[in-house]
């Protein structure tokens, strides 16, 4: 932003070329519109759907595949080739269909300008197109309008605008037409000030009108700079994605040396060069996890199904996933872990208090504190009078309508079982004085009046005005607190008006310092009654009457906390997560949610260095903000260059960063961070479009289900990864060390294949659905550069796929010596129900097989059925015996066959006992 905000209306007019009264001539205008272009958002270029397309088929996974596939083309297996071909299209699609969406974030920035604006050309005000403004229109405002481009004030009445979609500052602000330098509240500092005679594209008034210059337009305004930021903001590859990579990277030399064994053992044997061709292709193709793409698609598809369930709409399948690695969640205050609406908590009078949080966090009913005072309920009756706002009811719901500060006190009155509507019947307004930033306060007079039936409290109310003998009319006003102590000459103690002593100003001071050190705004209400008034035509009344005033007490509001923050920000530090607060609000307001709800613990020494301002982030160098970044959990009157900042910092430390938040500021860093969340209700559609997934329910407790979801299906590929490796692996120590036994090669080209595909396939495929273990969410987080086969899962695979291998190639070596003709089909056969029972044992890779539910994984034990069919057939089958070389074993072949594979099943159960023994010795000794 420039320095308009430091010069006055007539400096900035002037320097625009415009004239305050009469605006741009049309022809200025017009030329003005083709100097600067339309007051829009551009759009980056988008990519082409072709691109998009080709973009899907760059992995080197799938590149693997593509080779696989046209090898089975060569090789003749039809079938494997079509499974293969298959499984790289979806995959493809998928990608495609998410990245096309993704590319849309822009378009929805458009949305947010106002399509016809009030603007005066000519001396003449007339509605006009949006996109047809430009630097120098004079453009009239008025409550509910939306703000069409960046402008400097040059009138403003009682004028409050919303910007919590562009600042993530809950509370509209005041705003005024003087230079920044001559403010009357006077200099401030820049953090603070957040520009009160300027206004912003994308906000909106909700109080008050006003007159704007226009000083940017388009793509110059600050939402402008944002959409710049979201489209120069490059989105990085998951977690997941970088794993996979590197697995295929590593892959793809395993491959090349395992195919040049077996092709070198095989000429040296005196083998047929193109048999040993064919056997070292089929082992190459076996030795490519074809099914991991889909495991992975399908297992991140059924938690995305899953999560839709849970109110969570997952825009990138990979964002489920990338969940699970989370180690931090940057979670904006306004609307994400708070509620989002100003609320009552605290009344304060001479003598009492009221905690409206204690009886609502007891579950007692509000307007069941009947122990209120007179005292308590004056203030209440105050608060609802001198108040301009208005309470409507939409499909069954209550809203505000006008500043949310006045509605919380609405609000509060009717909670307290007052009503407004009843309280204004007995006390009409019969003149106003209206707030203005320079007086910071309100005041209304009132008639008493008892028209009908009234109820209770709010007879009490009027009992206690019509008790005083000093008028006929009562002067209600309200503000801040220092500014109503000065015209106060009283205080209303119990009924009685006592003298505003230096005592009482000490108490109320007190009160309110304890009040704002907890973030709570406070607002003070004082009344006096009046014999006469003169009223204007207009309903004013002369501001000499705001004197003399008793002060009644204080009302203090906060938007709290959502009630279900708590435990889930407790299940993310239990499943080390550290979540983080970043907003646009008070740093006081900021710490008091944050320790309110756990991501602070003032106990800690130096709590208050955790907590870090915009403005003194921008002071600090990069290096300097990565090394401090990890110890900051609350960060406040940040702009939307600090989140970016925020997360890069964290990202550059190694975290996997989550980034919460709904407004138009948050979305360069949704898109930035590892994985960006929107929320659903109060989102604006830049942030959906930006983020990763999207909380329908606006419910932070949602995204601890979806980590636990993130974790469960990693584990599942994990699995499947063991699963197939170690079954290859098995396979290829069956064929390598054959020939050192003087044996011919076990297995041929088709039994490589049909093992690789049907039992590799489907029971691993079933692994990717199983449900998730007990523990998944009382496990740390994956560093972000750990390997796919971290945690012994690398050993694991050699030793068990080594292990089927070996047993395998002994019973069949066994069978070779005695001369059994069917010694390959014992082989063949061994690796198929090892594979098949390995697959159960690995249902978990920490609990035992037989403390888990059979039918846990119904999808694990219909493909186990189905495989072991499919095997018995090839087996027994006259016509699959010719194709698939086999012949038939006798049942007390089979019952050995069987029972040599369980070996491998008991050997993994027995090693997942031993590794519960050594946790178990190894917590009792940190204990």
């Amino acid at each position: 932003m420039s320095d308009w905000d430091k010069k006055t209306a007539a400096e900035v007019v002037f320097e625009l070329g415009s004239d305050p009264e009469k605006g741009l001539s049309k022809e200025e205008a017009q030329n003005r519109l083709q100097r600067f272009g339309k007051n829009v958002l551009k759009e980056r270029e988008i990519r082409s759907p072709l691109s998009i397309l080709l973009s899907q088929f760059t992995s080197v996974m799938v590149i693997m595949l593509l080779i696989a596939g046209v090898v089975s083309v060569f090789l003749g297996e039809t079938v494997d080739a079509v499974a293969i071909f298959a499984i790289v299209v979806l995959n493809s699609i998928l990608g495609f269909v998410q990245e096309f969406r993704a590319e849309k974030a822009l378009q929805a920035l458009k949305r947010l300008a106002m399509p016809k604006v009030r603007v005066c050309r000519n001396g003449v005000v007339a509605d006009a197109p949006a996109q047809d403004l430009v630097p120098g229109d004079i453009v009239l405002l008025e409550a509910g309008s939306n703000i069409p481009a960046d402008g400097r004030l040059l009138e403003a009445v009682n004028l409050r605008v919303q910007e919590a979609a562009l600042t993530g500052e809950s509370e509209p602000v005041d705003k005024e037409s003087k230079p920044q330098a001559m403010a009357a509240h006077g200099a401030v500092p820049d953090g603070e000030h957040r520009a009160k005679n300027m206004v912003f594209m994308g906000t909106a008034v909700v109080a008050g009108r006003g007159r704007m210059v226009v000083t940017e337009t388009g793509m110059r305004t600050e939402l402008g700079k944002i959409a710049n930021m979201l489209q120069t903001t490059k989105r990085e590859p998951t977690p997941l994605q970088k794993r996979l990579e590197r697995m295929a990277r590593e892959l793809a030399i395993a491959v090349l040396v395992i195919v040049a064994i077996v092709f070198i053992l095989g000429v040296l044997r005196g083998q047929n060069y193109r048999e040993m061709f064919l056997v070292a292709v089929a082992m190459a193709v076996a030795a490519v996890p074809e099914g991991l793409p889909a495991v992975v698609t399908i297992g991140l598809t059924l938690g995305a199904r899953r999560m839709l369930g849970r109110n969570a709409l997952i825009r990138r399948l990979n964002a489920v996933e990338t969940l699970g690695s989370v180690t931090v969640i940057c979670s904006d205050k306004t609307g994400t872990l708070t509620q989002n609406r100003m609320t009552v908590t605290v009344l304060d009078v001479a003598g009492e208090k009221c905690d409206l949080q204690v009886v609502r966090a007891k579950g007692d009913k509000v307007e069941g504190c009947h122990y209120l005072s007179p005292t308590m309920l004056l203030l209440v009756a105050a608060g609802a009078l001198c108040n301009d706002a208005l309470i409507a009811v939409d499909a069954g719901e209550m809203k505000v309508l006008g500043d949310p500060t006045e509605g919380a006190l609405v609000l509060a009155a009717m909670e307290l079982g007052m009503e407004p509507n009843q309280l204004r019947r007995l006390l009409p307004r019969v003149g106003e004085i209206p707030f203005s930033s320079e007086r910071k306060r309100m005041s209304t007079i009132h008639q008493l009046k008892i028209e009908g039936p009234v109820a209770e409290k709010e007879r009490v109310v009027f009992e206690i005005l019509k008790a005083r003998d000093d008028g006929e009319l009562v002067l209600f006003t309200k503000g801040a607190v220092d500014v109503l102590l000065k015209l106060c000459r009283g205080v209303y103690v119990n009924g009685e008006v006592e003298p505003l002593t230096e005592v009482w100003r000490q108490r109320i001071t007190e009160a309110l310092t304890n009040l704002t050190a907890q973030g709570i705004r406070v607002l003070g209400s004082a009344f006096r009654m009046v014999k006469e008034v003169e009223v204007t035509e207009t309903g004013g009344i002369g501001e000499g009457l705001e004197s003399n005033l008793i002060f009644i007490g204080m009302s203090g509001m906060i938007d709290p906390a959502r009630p279900e923050v708590k435990d889930a920000v407790k299940v993310c530090r239990e499943a080390g997560i550290k979540p983080v607060m970043i907003t646009g609000d008070h740093p006081l307001t900021a710490l008091f949610i944050a320790s309110d709800i756990g991501i602070l613990n003032r106990a800690e020494p130096n709590w208050q260095e955790r907590c870090l301002t915009g403005e003194q982030l921008r002071e600090l160098p990069f290096e300097r903000l990565k090394s401090i970044v990890e110890r900051v959990v609350v960060f406040a009157r940040v702009a939307p260059e600090d989140k970016l900042a925020i997360v890069k910092a964290l990202q550059e430390k190694g975290e996997v960063v989550a980034m919460t938040g709904d407004g138009v500021n948050d979305a360069p860093a949704l898109k930035k961070a590892d994985i960006g969340v929107a929320m659903g209700i109060t989102g604006t559609d830049v942030a959906k479009e930006a983020a990763d997934m999207v909380l329908l329910d606006d419910n932070f407790a949602t995204i601890v289900a979806a980590v636990r979801e993130g974790r469960a299906i990693y584990e599942n590929i994990r699995k499947f990864i063991r699963y197939t490796f170690a079954s290859n692996t098995g396979e290829i120590v069956a064929m390598v060390f054959a020939p050192f036994f003087g044996m011919p090669f076990p297995l041929g080209p088709l039994q490589i294949l049909w093992v690789n595909l049907v039992t590799d396939g489907l029971p691993g495929l079933a692994l990717g659905v199983e449900p998730p273990e007990r523990d998944v969410m009382q496990r740390p987080p994956r560093r972000l550069n750990e390997s796919i086969f971290a945690h012994g899962m690398g050993f694991n695979i050699i030793w068990s796929g080594i292990f089927l291998g070996l047993v395998s190639l002994g019973v069949g070596y066994w069978a070779f010596i005695k001369g059994r003709e069917d010694w390959r089909t014992m082989v063949f056969t061994i690796l198929i129900m090892g594979q098949l029972l390995h697959s159960l044992a690995l249902r978990s890779q920490r609990d035992s097989f037989f403390k888990m539910k059979l039918l846990g994984n119904p999808v694990l034990i219909g493909t186990f059925l189905l495989t072991f069919g499919l095997q018995l057939l090839v087996i027994y089958s006259p016509v699959l015996q010719r194709v698939f070389r086999t012949q038939a074993l006798p049942v007390s072949d089979l019952i050995v066959a069987l029972l040599a594979s369980s070996v491998v099943f008991f050997a993994v159960e027995v090693e997942k006992a031993l590794r519960r023994v050594l946790n178990r010795t190894a917590a009792k000794q940190r204990s």
